[in-house]
């Protein structure tokens, strides 16, 4: 078996092994909480200005359109956090060649993926929007959104990604000014482009793709000029036997987002059909439900940002066996994105009405259905930190079932089911009432999971023993 004697010398000089936990985390956890809330922030801005210039129906438009989105980010987290976990992990192990040729082969794949994904939603659009659950009065707007926005596929989905593995060469700051120029020209071009110019929902849809661009020409340029890591031109092409443990550590993230998706399709089409055998009607729960679902984004971005800061510090040392410094830096983590959990549901309990005025004016039906989805369905956010959290954990130290059976618990196992079911029975009232309990049966399991991890860390047995089978071979 192939020895490397640069191991120990490798830790000692990385920060990653040896600088105070709290400095690092702010290191690296801030960063990617700004490029995670940037990338909210796409959508937020869009929301606000097109549902105060174009309305209602806007609102309604990138809910529908919301599905594309979540498909290109899962592809992106599952190329992008794949391949900066197994970078990480190999770094640790002093393997640096098979780092490198991991974080070329994924780069090349989030290229090649973006492109794909683009064709595929232009060729099938309309029959998309219709699956995605729109309606007649909708799909002109969708239509238009959804059609433009496709063309900034590629780059988001490079930026994304690419950012992961930026953040794995120990630049986050250059990651978050990659999310953060593009989410800044996003802002100032879109009142410009739909008051000014008068282009409505158009308008918005290019501001996001030229916000995209600039922010994908500077991964590129991430990586011809300023990385760290020894990426040649010879890296950048995929290599199938990487492939296979890029998506291994990628997956738990990858099927969140899926989940997420499958869950917004079914969420649409059931608010569509209850919501027309309602007082609402069906274009007022599918407006109020995409506003909310952009809220909602702000407080995950938080939450899988700082995983996704704490995610180089905990695959490095859990490579390198430094398993105590995993431990704390996992427990710093979840007291943050409780914390952070619990102030964002205090808000949700407190000031419904104020923040989904932000969004735009309506009726009063559309606030007062909007003001009880916010009571309801959000009533255990102060819970909903620690599952994306302990996700983002268990790929990161190469236990990727582990990892993909956090990401499948909310969304698939308990929500899903129950937002199909209880409105057999309450109608449109059962679709809130199956959040907080998919919330928080979706807690108690990760909070099980993530504590049997932990102890199992501090047992004497584990420091014989080597990383699980995660990392590329």
């Amino acid at each position: 078996m192939e020895k490397y004697e640069t191991d120990n010398i490798e830790e000692n000089k990385n920060p990653l092994a040896t600088e105070p936990l709290g400095r690092l985390i702010g290191k690296f956890a801030v960063p990617a909480v700004i490029s995670m809330l940037v990338s909210a922030l796409y959508n937020i801005v869009d929301q606000i200005f097109i549902g105060q210039g174009v309305g209602m129906l806007g609102n309604a438009a990138t809910n529908i359109a919301f599905p594309v989105t979540t498909i290109a980010t899962a592809t992106a987290l599952l190329l992008g956090i794949g391949s900066a976990s197994n970078y990480n992990l190999e770094m640790g192990a002093g393997k640096e060649k098979r780092a490198s040729e991991i974080a070329g082969t994924g780069l090349a794949s989030l290229v090649i993926s973006g492109i794909a994904i683009a064709v595929i939603v232009l060729v099938f659009l309309e029959p998309l929007l219709h699956v995605f659950g729109t309606t007649s009065e909708v799909l002109p707007y969708a239509m238009d959104y959804t059609g433009i926005t496709a063309l900034g596929l590629p780059f988001f989905i490079l930026t994304t990604g690419g950012n992961h593995l930026i953040r794995a060469d120990r630049s986050p700051t250059y990651s978050m000014v990659c999310m953060l120029t593009g989410a800044v020209l996003n802002t100032i071009l879109d009142p410009i482009f739909i008051f000014v110019f008068h282009w409505g929902i158009k308008g918005a849809a290019a501001a996001t793709v030229i916000g995209q661009v600039v922010s994908g020409l500077l991964v590129i340029l991430y990586f011809i000029k300023y990385k760290k890591m020894d990426l040649k031109a010879a890296s950048l092409r995929p290599r199938a036997m990487y492939l296979k443990s890029i998506a291994s550590l990628g997956m738990a993230s990858c099927i969140n987002q899926l989940a997420m998706t499958v869950v917004q399709i079914a969420m649409n089409n059931t608010l569509r059909h209850y919501g027309a055998a309602s007082a609402y009607g069906s274009d007022i729960p599918l407006a109020c439900v995409g506003v909310i679902s952009k809220v909602n984004s702000v407080f995950l971005a938080i939450c899988i940002g700082i995983s996704q800061g704490c995610q180089p510090i905990w695959g490095f040392n859990y490579g390198a066996k430094n398993y105590e410094r995993v431990r704390s830096t996992y427990k710093r983590a979840a007291v943050l994105c409780t914390a952070i959990a619990t102030l964002f549901f205090l808000s949700f309990q407190i000031f419904p009405r104020q923040i989904v005025s932000i969004f735009g004016s309506g009726s009063e039906q559309y606030f007062h259905f909007a003001d009880r989805y916010l009571e309801i369905f959000m009533f255990m956010t102060f819970a909903n930190g620690i599952q994306p959290m302990s996700s983002g954990f268990f790929t990161s130290i190469g236990k990727a079932k582990l990892g993909i059976v956090m990401s499948l618990t909310r969304q698939v196992l308990f929500l899903l089911p129950l937002i199909l079911i209880f409105p057999l029975f309450m109608g449109i009232d059962g679709v809130m009432y199956a959040g907080p309990i998919a919330d928080a049966a979706a807690a108690v399991i990760a909070i099980v999971f993530a504590y049997r991890q932990l102890k199992k860390m501090k047992s004497p047995a584990i420091l014989s023993e080597m990383p699980e089978n995660g990392a590329a071979k």
